[in-house]
């Protein structure tokens, strides 16, 4: 495998990045009734990290992570979540990432003292995405990109796989009481299945009634005069969010603890 000529256009402007600080964005996808995670696997090694990148010293953190969704999936204005940030001296280590394994795959010396090889310390957003509008797009210094099941990681370079983990236990928290589904589900929808959005989630069971009596009491999502066959018998209603309310439930909170 060889990495293309022009992805050492990273060490030759390294300058422009603050060093020993990274954004880490866990990018989430609602698709199938599973909850996916959008991951990129470095060429130097056979792991998979989320994505992420380096911050500009042009930019702030937050930009840095719109920067880094948007390059991943092409979209933009995707809502963001600072959740946490990262940093052990152990987390340098991580075998394949080192001097001479990239001068091996990809023919440029590095210097073992680069700041690349150093302890880094990692802010940590998640984003949220409707599936279906992403084009995954993999980095130059990765050799692919793609979704993966949260319940089927593969084998995740760093602390990685930790940082899924309390991405995923932030994103729990904070659906049970902001209106985050919005981001995660198509324009219209049905009831059963933002209950099933909800469930997949939050890894439970949730009663159908008073699941879609605590929505409804919020206000967040409005009826439509539309159906959707979906059966011989069966055509539901369909349902969007009421964006003026969600903006609102997103600045104050709703009461949609289970």
């Amino acid at each position: 495998m060889t990495i293309p000529a022009d992805a050492t256009r990273f060490v030759e402007y390294s300058d422009q990045f603050l060093k020993n600080v990274a954004v880490d964005n866990v990018i989430f996808g609602y698709h199938e009734k599973e909850l996916k995670v959008l991951l990129q696997q470095p060429y130097t090694l056979d792991k998979w990290t989320v994505t992420g990148g380096y911050i500009k010293k042009t930019e702030s953190i937050e930009q840095a992570a719109s920067r880094i969704a948007f390059d991943r999936t092409g979209l933009k204005d995707l809502y963001l979540k600072q959740f946490g940030s990262f940093g052990n001296p152990q987390r340098v280590i991580d075998k394949g990432f080192t001097p001479q394994r990239i001068k091996e795959i990809t023919g440029f010396e590095i210097p073992s003292t680069s700041w690349i090889f150093d302890y880094f310390v990692s802010v940590s957003f998640y984003t949220l995405t409707e599936f279906s509008k992403v084009e995954s797009t993999k980095g130059e210094l990765e050799a692919d990109s793609k979704w993966w099941p949260v319940s089927e990681l593969p084998p995740m370079m760093f602390d990685h796989e930790h940082i899924i983990n309390e991405a995923l236990s932030a994103l729990r928290v904070h659906i049970a009481h902001f209106p985050i589904g919005y981001e995660l589900l198509p324009e219209k929808f049905t009831l059963p299945e933002i209950h099933s959005l909800y469930e997949t989630i939050l890894g439970k069971s949730l009663d159908d009634r008073n699941f879609t009596k605590k929505l409804l009491l919020t206000k967040i999502v409005s009826k439509l005069d539309e159906t959707r066959k979906i059966g011989r018998h069966r055509s539901p209603f369909l349902y969007q969010f009421d964006k003026e309310k969600y903006e609102e439930g997103l600045k104050s909170g709703v009461a949609l603890v289970f």
